[in-house]
């Protein structure tokens, strides 16, 4: 008596139907996302509601004359990176600890703000840009 074994049939699962349809699913996704872009109309600045998160190390104050100061002591614009790597290297703290507050005038260009901040991104550095807090309404 001739007994036929069963072949044992191993379920294979393919996974080309399923990249198509997330692939689909992320082309829908994108397509029809809405791109947030800030609205620059509508800026106010310096005002601001924030709070300081850490304590400052040092100050770098800019004027509406575009005169840059260091904790007070006038430091011409050439001059600041190198100001600003020397205060950190007496304080003897690494790049990281250090804490430059960025003080600008209301109405100063912003690429001295900028250029500023991009000093304290070289040096690694972290800013804090100060502003004023917005004034509370008044009720009577």
């Amino acid at each position: 008596m001739g007994l036929k074994r069963r072949q044992r049939v191993e379920p294979e699962f393919s996974l080309a139907a399923m990249i198509d349809v997330i692939f689909l699913l992320l082309m829908f996704f994108m397509l029809t996302s809405k791109f947030v872009t800030p609205n620059a109309l509508n800026l106010t600045l310096p005002s601001s509601t924030a709070t300081t998160m850490a304590s400052p190390n040092f100050a770098v104050s800019i004027d509406k004359a575009g005169a840059f100061y260091l904790d007070r002591t006038q430091t011409p614009e050439a001059n600041l990176e190198n100001a600003i790597a020397a205060r950190m290297k007496a304080m003897n703290k690494e790049p990281q600890d250090v804490t430059v507050t960025v003080v600008a005038e209301k109405g100063v260009p912003i690429e001295n703000v900028v250029f500023v901040l991009d000093i304290a991104n070289r040096l690694k550095v972290k800013t804090i840009l100060a502003t004023d807090p917005k004034a509370e309404p008044t009720t009577k």
